[in-house]
This record gives C-alpha cells, structure tokens and sequence, in this order.
C-alpha cells in the first residue's frame, strides 16, 4: 500500500531543487531548461518511490529521466534516494497524469514507463487506469515518431485489459509476454521495480508488453 500522509511532505516537495516546479513554463523546452541539453527525455509515470528510475539514470547518463508522482508521500521517498547521491539527468513532477498533455508538447518524450499502475477494478474508473485506451492517446500525443511505452504488472486482468485497450492503427506491439521472468529476451534489459522483486518474490508472473508509436 502507498503511503499517503507524511507531515510536511507537501511543503518540503514545494522547496526542493530536484522537482521541476512552474512545469506549465517548460513545455516544450524541458532538454534545455532542466537539463542542459539536448538528450532524450524518458518518464515514468507512477514511479512510486523511485527505485526503478534511479536506477536507469545511473545506468543511462546520456538519457534524461522524470518520474512522475500525484502522491506527496510516495515522491518524498524518491527524492530522499536521489539526495543520497545526485544524478543531473534525474528530476521530478508532483502531478496527475491525466495533465500530461499540459506539460509536455507533442513529440518531446522519447519513452514512456508504466509499472505497476493502479488497477481500478471498478468499471466506472477504467478511464483512470494508466494503460487505458484514453491515457494511450495521451502518450502518442506527447511521444516523438516511433515513441515506445513499456508497461508491467502482476495483474493478469488488468494487462488483459491494456492488451484490449491497443488501438493497432496507432501502436504497433514489439514484444508482450504473460511471464516476463521466463522470457530470456525480454529480460536481457529488465530493471526490476520494488513491486516487482516483491511480487516476482513470491511466484506472482509478471505480465509486460512494449509499445511502439506508429
């Protein structure tokens, strides 16, 4: 479960240098405004404490990261790691994902990283889950030609829902297994998530596919 409620993580978030703030004054300019340079963007949306995108920015200096985080709480954890020790291709957002459209202009994000999302197993939120058929139009918007979207879950029905939301005139799908864990290809470039080495941990298959934009 995530936490929610830490005292005064709102106010400490609001302050730190590693969360981009007036995000609405970047769109469009995040390389040169964040970053200092030209460099690809990738983002991770739900990033949750942030292990798994540490991990490929220090794996990846070449490569601009932003995680992408709604809950206080959760991103307070995550820029506690990066306070440890700083990588410069590595920042934050407090925000919904639903405003990515707001934040980012068409074509200015290399890849798009899911892990783990919220199920929302109410039929009446299906719109609200990360892999649905209306955050993929998001992403193709703010994703460059040939964009990729890579998501993974523990939830069997909920990637059967992500396989259904696929619109194959907009993506075209490079790879996609039930049991990421026993596919050797797949897992060549695999960087495990918290939830993954828990759930992987204890027999749960993990399902993932990888998008392409078309």
């Amino acid at each position: 479960m995530r936490l929610r409620n830490i005292t005064g993580s709102k106010e400490f978030i609001a302050k730190n240098r590693f969360v981009i703030h007036d995000i609405d004054k970047h769109k469009g300019t995040f390389g040169r405004d964040i970053f200092g340079n030209d460099n690809p963007i990738r983002t991770e949306i739900g990033m949750g404490k942030g292990q798994f995108l540490y991990t490929l920015a220090k794996m990846n200096p070449q490569i601009n990261y932003i995680g992408i985080e709604k809950y206080s709480s959760v991103l307070l954890r995550a820029i506690q790691k990066q306070e440890e020790k700083e990588l410069l291709n590595l920042r934050f957002i407090r925000m919904d994902a639903e405003y990515i459209c707001d934040v980012f202009d068409e074509g200015e994000i290399d890849r798009i990283y899911l892990n783990f999302s919220d199920p929302w197993p109410k039929d009446r939120h299906a719109k609200r889950r990360l892999p649905s058929e209306a955050f993929l139009a998001r992403y193709k918007h703010i994703l460059k030609e040939k964009g990729i979207v890579e998501f993974k879950t523990d939830n069997r029905t909920l990637f059967d829902f992500a396989l259904e939301s696929i619109d194959e005139n907009d993506w075209i799908i490079l790879a996609s297994t039930f049991d990421l864990h026993k596919n050797e290809e797949m897992m060549k470039e695999n960087v495990m998530t918290e939830y993954e080495e828990k759930f992987s941990s204890i027999g749960n298959p993990i399902c993932k596919y990888v998008l392409q934009k078309k």
